[in-house]
């Protein structure tokens, strides 16, 4: 973890989402947790980086527990609690929870630890550990990097040949799990293939963002009004199962059983 550590102490993850082009990914994030909160609704974030979405939910007066595994990010989010916030704040890994009380909580969010394992046994112990720590029918959200439209991102930049040369990228263009490439990066299948034993039931798969970090120089200078109207559209798509491949980050949303 040490690759995640040192990535996140130097990159600005607070302002990650203030951006018109990544502001999509918070605000359908935010609609759909929204969708299932319930007045007293217990919250467990884990991986909450420096508080986006823990910060929000104690504003609107819920109770939260918050996990995350860089010291920085952590620094970051104490900064922001309020006196009247209810919410605690622990450093530690998605993969080992032991902390955590079983059968708590009645949303569980896993927003970044999927973005940075990168084998199976540890994928499938941050799933776990979320499950474990859920309700019956509570619900879980958890976030994943398109493999694909991060490979247009690559070719964009004039990225990709080095990653062949390199021998990061297989002969299907699917990205090696690779600890100092920071981030794991998995297509639908991938997801699929990660859940299919779970007790669970799917509710959800969202694309939260489409191909806004693709043309990112063009979004950011959206006006308000733009801006709102594509939030609109973005909303009308992010389901359809065509489209939601597109997205550079998908979010898999179910209830425990």
């Amino acid at each position: 973890m040490k690759e995640v550590i040192n990535y996140y102490n130097t990159y600005d993850e607070d302002r990650r989402l203030t951006r018109k082009s990544r502001l999509p990914e918070y605000l359908i994030t935010m609609k759909y947790i929204k969708k299932y909160l319930k007045p007293n609704s217990k919250i467990l974030e884990i991986g909450a980086g420096t508080g986006r979405y823990s910060i929000a939910l104690a504003d609107m007066g819920y109770e939260i527990d918050a996990v995350e595994l860089v010291p920085h990010n952590i620094e970051i989010m104490q900064k922001k609690v309020k006196s009247e916030h209810r919410i605690n704040i622990y450093q530690g890994n998605a993969c080992d929870l032991s902390f955590v009380e079983s059968e708590s909580y009645d949303i569980v969010l896993l927003l970044g630890p999927m973005y940075h394992l990168f084998n199976n046994e540890d994928k499938h112990k941050a799933i776990c550990e979320a499950i474990r720590a859920a309700k019956k029918d509570a619900v879980i959200f958890a976030s994943y990097c398109n493999n694909d439209t991060c490979m247009y991102k690559m070719f964009a930049k004039h990225k990709m040949l080095k990653l062949i040369d390199d021998g990061l990228v297989d002969e299907s263009f699917h990205a090696k799990s690779i600890p100092n490439m920071i981030f794991e990066l998995y297509r639908k299948s991938d997801i699929d293939n990660l859940m299919k034993d779970y007790n669970v039931t799917r509710l959800h798969f969202v694309g939260v963002d489409m191909l806004s970090y693709i043309f990112d120089n063009k979004f950011d200078g959206l006006k308000k009004r733009e801006f709102e109207v594509y939030m609109e559209f973005l909303e009308s798509i992010c389901e359809r199962e065509d489209l939601v491949g597109f997205s550079i980050h998908m979010l898999d949303i179910f209830k425990k059983d």
